[in-house]
């Protein structure tokens, strides 16, 4: 059944609730009452609005200036704005085939609506007037960096091309959104296709509470009284890192690594081909010799040299840690009698065996402490002592699931800040990974508007009554998107186009990564570290050896990412012509870095979401990495202050980093809070990286 025939017959206007005012809590999208048939209609009418606002901008007979051009853009297109981010977090969080089927024709036509308006010659013509004449205007410096920033957004839409121009690269922004929709439901597919059910003979070495999210996971896909391995990687990680079972592992690596690369309807082999020649193609029109030329020139690292030259100072100390490492792991295998060698699927499970050897600690130790509750607790509970902020949760707010929780966040003076949503389990439904969005942005444009904030992790829910525990990495994972999460609730900007999160993409990682460091630090551990049955709290010994084993494996951790990002590098400035074939380019290119065989890529090509569903993290994915450089730097500022919840440097780190979005220059912001660049050996030194570094 088409989408068009999905919505025959839909009422529109006063049936229609993403077409009223929202009667709920804090206007809130009433969840319960959208349907899917309501968001074609309502998307017609969005964008019927918006092409109106945009022609009345165009269409203005007065002289162009701040209000009547720049701000009248940013009050325009607030319905597709709020349909649009109700509609997508259901496409991610909670999808079903009629969702997807309507989101093949909403990609299509965003780009159709788009297109015109971001390549309108009058519009830019009065934008460039402006920014020609900026230094007469008495701009603020939020109001500069507007007026910069939407400058810099049009012309790099190519709204300065000759005709033809615009209009091959209108073609070519259209496919490309159908193909990156397309990628993304190939992956979801390949994974909802996919499980491995466990007898009672295939769960050696898995821990009680992995069994019992195995058990959930088989009961939330309707198998209930089963236990199943899916291809969530909060199963697959903790399975490969205990099942005694190797013939297992194999099957559960091989089938995750071979998500959009096995040959059926879901292959994304001859989508990436596309993607990539259009990039170039697009790029070329723009000026540029490859698309990630084009890329970073907006960005912090401006250049593909700069971003090479970060990745290969880490990856040389990061690939001698590994071979070291997996010279240990192949010692391990021997002494236990084992007579094969180290594979990827070994990798993890040999690496705790060999922890618990040398650090005396596993993650399965840890683990009954780091209960998720606690750990939201615990997340909360920095926000309130660096930031001043409190939350209190609420059951009268409508949720797109009912395992989703919502809390109201408020300032110093008790007054509403923000509504935080919490959707922390994995389903079918849901797309892998963890991620920040939200579905409403924080502004002050016409009055104070309060921010909806949403983090969604995929983390295996307890079964039998039993709490939801996490390992280490999945506690790290909720500091991270609770970090951008802050930095959507703490914005404190006038424009909507500059609020929270809507910043160079290798700045945006620098509030995430930076709250991670909290998560693991003694302070907070004894006191949110708590056993899910006794309730005794974490062990001194056993947070002693916890915090002592958190560099151990950092070789391969810091390989499986930063090939990744290299391989993101190459794909980009590589002519697509070299990588016409996927396989055989991926395999070329890990040839050429020294890529250990035993490691695996975090994301094979045609499972990398982060580069080929949308362009988000295209050429650009070395910034969790460029921002690591930051944050390790970043966190020094609380150690040299004798406290991590210093209240002068927690001050600066509101003003500067997380309350002003988008609203100055990265450099800039980050130079205020630090009082100085970053210092680079931050990154290795964190890692533990450094002394590999210096010695190469």
């Amino acid at each position: 059944m088409s989408a068009n025939s999905q919505v025959s017959g839909a009422s529109e206007g006063s049936a229609n609730p993403l077409l009223q005012g929202w009667q709920t809590p804090f206007e809130t999208p009433p969840f319960d009452e959208i349907k899917p048939e309501h968001f074609l209609p309502a998307f017609e009418q969005a964008f019927a609005d918006h092409a109106a606002e945009i022609a009345a901008i165009v269409h203005d007979p007065t002289t162009p200036d701040l209000a009547n051009t720049v701000t009248a853009l940013e009050r325009s297109g607030r319905l597709l704005s709020k349909v649009s981010a109700v509609f997508y977090d259901l496409v991610s969080a909670h999808s079903n085939p009629a969702i997807l089927e309507i989101d093949k024709e909403v990609s299509l036509r965003m780009a159709r609506h788009w297109n015109p308006i971001m390549m309108n010659a009058v519009l830019f013509g009065r934008i460039a007037l402006l920014h020609e004449n900026r230094a007469a205007l008495r701009l603020s410096g939020e109001q500069q960096r507007l007026l910069e920033r939407t400058y810099t957004r049009f012309r790099r839409a190519g709204a300065g091309l000759d005709d033809a121009a615009k209009q091959r690269m209108a073609e070519i922004n259209e496919r490309l959104a159908q193909l990156g929709t397309t990628f993304s439901h190939h992956v979801l597919g390949d994974e909802q296709d996919w499980f491995m059910e466990l007898g009672e003979d295939d769960r050696t070495g898995l821990s009680d509470s992995f069994v019992a999210a195995a058990k959930a996971a088989a009961e939330e896909r309707g198998m209930a009284g089963k236990a199943i391995v899916t291809l969530s990687r909060s199963s697959v990680e903790p399975f490969l890192k205990t099942s005694d079972r190797r013939d297992l592992r194999e099957k559960v690596f091989k089938a995750f690594t071979a998500r959009g690369d096995n040959g059926n309807a879901n292959d994304n082999n001859a989508v990436i081909v596309e993607i990539l020649a259009l990039r170039e193609e697009a790029a070329g029109i723009m000026g540029f010799s490859n698309y990630a030329t084009y890329r970073l020139e907006d960005s912090m690292a401006k250049t593909p040299d700069a971003v090479r030259g970060l990745l290969e100072r880490v990856w040389k100390p990061a690939r001698a840690r590994a071979l070291a490492d997996r010279d240990a792991l192949q010692a391990l295998i021997a002494e236990e009698g084992g007579n094969f060698t180290l594979a990827p699927w070994d990798w993890r499970y040999y690496a705790e065996k060999l922890r618990q050897v040398s650090a005396n600690f596993d993650d399965a130790a840890i683990k009954p402490y780091l209960v998720l509750d606690h750990m939201i607790e615990a997340a909360f509970d920095c926000a309130t002592r660096l930031f001043g902020v409190s939350f209190e949760e609420r059951k009268d707010i409508p949720v797109w699931h009912p395992d989703v929780r919502v809390w109201e966040v408020k300032d110093r003076e008790g007054k509403h800040k923000a509504l935080f949503y919490g959707d922390y389990y994995a389903r079918s439904s849901k797309r892998s990974g963890a991620w920040m969005t939200s579905l409403r942005d924080q502004q002050k444009l016409d009055g104070s508007v309060a921010p909806l904030v949403i983090n969604v992790c995929n983390f295996a829910k307890g079964a039998d009554g039993q709490p939801a525990l996490l390992s280490p990495d999945d506690a790290r994972t909720l500091f991270h998107e609770f970090g951008h999460g802050l930095h959507g609730m703490l914005s404190n900007v006038t424009y909507p186009s500059l609020s929270g999160t809507s910043v160079f993409t290798d700045f945006v990682e620098l509030p995430s990564q930076l709250y991670e460091h909290w998560q693991e630090r003694p302070e907070v551990l004894q006191r949110f570290a708590k056993h899910y049955q006794s309730g005794e709290p974490l062990p001194d010994d056993l947070l002693q050896r916890f915090l002592a084993a958190r560099k151990f494996n950092q070789g391969f951790a810091t390989v499986e990412f930063v090939s990744s990002a290299l391989i993101d590098l190459e794909f980009h400035t590589q002519p697509a012509e070299a990588s016409h074939d996927v396989r055989a380019f991926e395999k070329q290119e890990l040839e050429k870095i020294g890529m250990p065989a035993e490691i695996a890529l975090r994301h094979r090509p045609t499972q990398f979401g982060h580069i080929f569903s949308g362009d988000h993290y295209a050429a650009v994915y070395y910034s969790y990495m460029w921002s690591e450089v930051m944050d390790a730097d970043a966190f020094g500022a609380f150690e040299e202050a004798g406290d991590i919840f210093d209240p002068a440097t927690a001050k600066r780190l509101l003003d500067d980093i997380y309350s002003s979005g988008g609203s100055r220059d990265p450099e800039e912001a980050y130079v205020a809070f630090r009082g100085r660049e970053p210092e680079p050996d931050a990154l290795l030194r964190r890692r533990g990286l450094l002394e590999t570094a210096e010695a190469a």
